[in-house]
């Protein structure tokens, strides 16, 4: 199949472009600029891969959690796309994506993102199954989940740098439990790309047009707004 892959939800953004068994990635850890670009790393993997637009099956995004603006960023190029040419979108879980490579090597999987503030988006997983669900927490309700987990051993997926940030504030405060990082981590886009087309195999339905991000947060201005009520 030919399609496109998108990871704007951190701040190390991942463009794809795959062309039946050949693939083309590139990866930007460029902060804040983003939106200038992203459109042009589109069309340069698209190019690499043999691709116009048009040939476009289908594309996988990272539907968060994540960052706010990343996310809005990514959602409006593939809609782009979707609406010049018809490709569907499948929206994959950050986490999720972040923990498939991991999930056949046995092991408990933490899958996080720096929510800042002492906070993380995170998930985990065994085996496929959720040991605790999806959710915007604390450090220390995120200790509470390991240290009852009944697991020893866990494998750390997600950015290189917020797993850093979680051993030195969430590890510290778990109890006989060790947390590997992996050396080397796949890219996102690969995790994509194989979660979206197994989708497509099962029949589950693309994103819908009314379809948006996952913040598991509601925004700074949302939180101002509710202070005033």
């Amino acid at each position: 199949m030919k399609g496109l892959a998108l990871d704007s939800s951190v701040t190390k953004i991942s463009v794809a472009a795959k062309n039946d068994d050949h693939m083309v990635t590139a990866s930007y850890d460029i902060g804040m600029k983003q939106s200038e670009t992203l459109l042009p790393a589109i069309s340069y993997v698209l190019e690499k891969a043999g691709l116009t637009a048009s040939d476009i099956e289908y594309t996988a995004i990272c539907q968060g959690p994540g960052s706010f603006t990343g996310l809005r960023l990514g959602y409006a190029a593939v809609k782009a796309l979707e609406c010049a040419n018809k490709a569907p979108i499948y929206g994959i879980s950050t986490l999720k994506a972040n923990a498939y490579p991991y999930e056949t090597m046995g092991k408990a999987i933490i899958s996080v993102i720096d929510a800042k503030k002492d906070r993380f988006y995170a998930c985990g997983y065994k085996n496929g199954t959720e040991l605790f669900p999806e959710g915007d927490y604390p450090y220390e309700k995120l200790a509470d989940f390991i240290n009852n987990s009944g697991e020893k051993d866990f494998i750390l997926a997600g950015p290189t740098n917020d797993c850093t940030v979680f051993l030195e504030t969430v590890a510290e405060n778990v109890k006989d439990a060790t947390f590997a990082t992996p050396c080397v981590k796949p890219a996102v886009t690969d995790s994509l790309f194989i979660l979206a087309e197994k989708m497509i195999s099962n029949g589950d339905k693309p994103l819908q047009e009314y379809d948006g991000p996952v913040y598991l947060r509601v925004s700074e201005a949302e939180e101002n707004i509710s202070k005033t009520k």
